[in-house]
């Protein structure tokens, strides 16, 4: 029996007949499916929306995709074997929601947040050929956990978006990443907002209208 391999939220799609474009929501370290799901009701009624859980429990905070670390110096070390992991069942998630939900596997787009949005980039640029656009927010291009596929990668689309005033993934460190991209010749779209770690009314009205030209 196929299954999705996450804990969810969904939102079903106001199309009946035909598989529908399917939006896959990915939450950031500490938080949970109930964070990006708040979105759901501003997003366009054909989507069926799926909002995942990770499967670390973080005490007394949320939820995670895999653990991170700090020394006494501050420094961050990452479980890239467990990010990897994440990162394969994410795409398994995908698979079922077309058989589970009836959503359209030429359609999909991914939204993370923050350690999810780092996720959902690694997603897609391993998968390119089972994704359509990633919606990329205060995240950033993590090379160690992607497998960079050797299929074409210019119909990803990257809406990527950061606070330039963000002190939790800082904006320089998340925009120098994204040199990763335009070396492999890959498309974004970015832009800053004066904001901390967050998605401020300004940004969530950009991402939505980048998002409206590309779903259906």
């Amino acid at each position: 029996m196929i299954k999705i391999p996450f804990h969810h939220l969904i939102r079903k799609s106001n199309i009946e007949k035909g598989p529908s474009p399917l939006l896959l929501m990915v939450h950031g370290f500490g938080s949970n499916e109930e964070d990006l799901f708040s979105f759901s009701r501003a997003l366009p009624s054909e989507l069926t929306i799926v909002s995942i859980r990770g499967p670390i429990n973080v005490q007394g905070m949320g939820y995670a995709w895999y653990n991170i670390s700090i020394d006494p110096l501050g420094n961050k070390t990452y479980d890239n074997h467990k990010a990897i992991k994440s990162r394969d069942e994410i795409m398994k998630c995908i698979e079922a929601c077309s058989e589970i939900y009836n959503t359209d596997n030429n359609n999909v787009t991914l939204l993370g947040f923050s350690q999810g949005s780092i996720l959902i980039n690694a997603v897609a640029l391993s998968y390119p050929k089972k994704i359509k656009n990633i919606i990329s927010l205060s995240g950033g291009i993590d090379p160690k956990i992607i497998n960079l596929s050797d299929f074409d990668l210019t119909e990803l689309s990257f809406y990527i978006s950061h606070g330039t005033q963000d002190m939790v993934l800082p904006y320089n460190q998340a925009k120098n990443s994204l040199q990763f991209l335009e070396e492999n010749n890959i498309n974004f779209d970015f832009e800053s907002f004066p904001v901390g770690h967050g998605v401020c009314p300004e940004n969530f009205k950009s991402m939505l209208n980048w998002l409206n030209k590309r779903i259906l």
